[in-house]
């Protein structure tokens, strides 16, 4: 069943309302990553609005120990033009971050390592992990790469990237509720379909 553009902006917001959330992102991220970080580690939430393809993607960006890692809860299909679209909002990121001036000086202007992560929930047949990249776009591509970007892809639909959803309690109630709206969907309208946010592990 296609999901329909109600349903993925529901979605949208029930993913954002959680992982804007630094303690749930923390845990989020230590999950995805395979690190502990602990609850005092340092985490900026940097996300822009009304930026480039903000009516079409849900991203949380954030900073934490010198990493910028831009996380976007994509829905129904996975769009090959993810990393141009994500080079875009780096560089945003980036406008925002860096004083402008800092550029023309001599000194060289420090900036966090990028990172690019979506978490797949759609319905069509996808692996646990695949990665996009921006070379695979290049109408002509030399043996000498200038330019890479890398987008991680994990599909955290029920069931799968099980180790991963272990980890965080928080992901686990959040694919919970997304797999019985689906289910739900089957028979009824969407008002109807969402359960109830007590029934999941959003606190």
């Amino acid at each position: 069943m296609t999901e329909t553009k109600t349903n993925r902006n529901h979605k949208d917001s029930v993913f954002t309302l959680l992982f804007s959330e630094k303690s749930n992102l923390l845990e989020l991220y230590s999950a995805i990553s395979g690190k502990s970080y602990p609850e005092s580690t340092k985490i900026e939430i940097v996300t822009l609005s009304d930026v480039l393809y903000m009516n079409q993607l849900n991203d949380i960006a954030f900073v934490l120990e010198d990493r910028l890692i831009v996380l976007l809860e994509h829905q129904s299909s996975i769009n090959n033009n993810m990393p141009l679209r994500m080079l875009h909002y780096l560089s945003a990121e980036y406008d925002m971050i860096i004083d402008r001036k800092s550029l023309y000086k001599q000194g060289r202007a420090m900036i966090p390592a990028p990172e690019f992560i979506v978490l797949y929930n759609g319905d069509k047949k996808f692996p646990d992990y695949k990665e996009l990249k921006l070379s695979d776009s290049y109408k002509f591509k030399t043996p000498d790469l200038y330019l890479e970007l890398v987008v991680k892809v994990y599909n955290i639909n029920k069931g799968r990237n099980a180790d991963m959803v272990v980890k965080s309690p928080v992901l686990s109630g959040y694919e919970e509720f997304i797999a019985e709206i689906k289910e739900n969907l089957k028979s009824m309208g969407l008002g109807e379909a969402e359960p109830s946010r007590k029934k999941c592990i959003f606190s």
